[in-house]
């Protein structure tokens, strides 16, 4: 009897940091790409079942982005770049040339960490110190988030909510960042997930990769270009893309579970991928 009466303690001491834990890490299950894609098609990237965004992140880097412009202009494509608050910070000029060449800057945070514990206040300042920093250098007030690792918690979609930010992560991307990565292997893993109306994910630096992984994800960039239009896409930034239309809808702890589970409350999968995308989709010949 005393120990049951211990145990039923032990269990209400325990029940509120869980609670807490749950609702902190819990939108974070977005990060799962099927769940995104199904249950919250904004968040996916997804857009015009005619267009494919190229976004790129961790950015900017004196070593490699320019290179990625040189490429992106020579194929004639603009793309949105979401850029860290330090990066942007430190090589404000670089950052001012992405935009003088037509790109479109988004915040991807102030450092590139994982936000493991929570910490809302810091999640709001840096967030909005790097919102500070991308206005300055673009001249305009930036329109996406997407945080570090695609990890998006309830800190951090707070934060976005505040700064006036639309979080968008990804339909596709290429393992850019493995120190095994190859132009082949990019070419071939955005082959495998991206169709008309998704939202590609690139690394224009090896910042939090893998050193010199950057190469990679330029090697393969004029052919992902090429088979998107081959098959009838076009390419360009998020703000071409259609995406974020509707009202900014949090994600919370609840409606994530539940979409991991399969409990839908109401209607909360009523707005899935179907009907959002379109048909058109490319195959590389690159190997898998």
């Amino acid at each position: 009897m005393r120990h049951g009466f211990r145990a039923g303690r032990a269990v209400y001491a325990v029940a509120p940091v869980l609670a807490a834990a749950l609702a902190h890490i819990g939108p974070a299950a977005t990060w799962l790409p099927e769940l995104r894609r199904r249950r919250f098609p904004d968040l996916a990237g997804l857009g015009d079942p005619g267009h494919v965004a190229l976004t790129f992140d961790d950015g900017p880097d004196p070593a490699s982005t320019p290179r990625f412009l040189d490429v992106l202009d020579g194929l004639g494509v603009r793309a949105t770049f979401f850029v860290l608050g330090e990066n942007a910070a430190r090589h404000p000029a670089l950052a001012r040339e992405l935009v003088r060449r037509g790109h479109e800057l988004a915040v991807h945070g102030w450092t590139h960490d994982r936000p493991w514990w929570p910490s809302p206040a810091r999640d709001a300042r840096e967030v909005r110190r790097a919102v500070r920093v991308v206005t300055e250098v673009a001249g305009s007030v930036p329109r996406w988030y997407r945080p570090p690792y695609g990890i998006l918690t309830s800190g951090r979609w707070a934060a976005a909510r505040r700064a006036g930010l639309r979080p968008v992560l990804w339909t596709a991307w290429g393992k850019d960042w493995r120190h095994d990565a190859t132009p082949a292997s990019v070419r071939a893993t955005v082959a495998a997930d991206l169709r008309g109306g998704g939202t590609l994910l690139l690394h224009d630096t090896d910042h939090a990769s893998a050193p010199g992984s950057w190469r990679a994800a330029l090697g393969a960039l004029p052919d992902i270009v090429r088979d998107c239009r081959e098959a009838g896409l076009a390419v360009g930034p998020l703000g071409e893309h259609g995406t974020g239309g509707g009202p900014l809808t949090p994600v919370t702890a609840v409606t994530a579970v539940t979409a991991v589970t399969g409990e839908s409350p109401g209607t909360a999968g009523a707005t899935g991928a179907t009907g959002t995308t379109g048909t058109a989709s490319f195959r590389s010949t690159a190997p898998g």
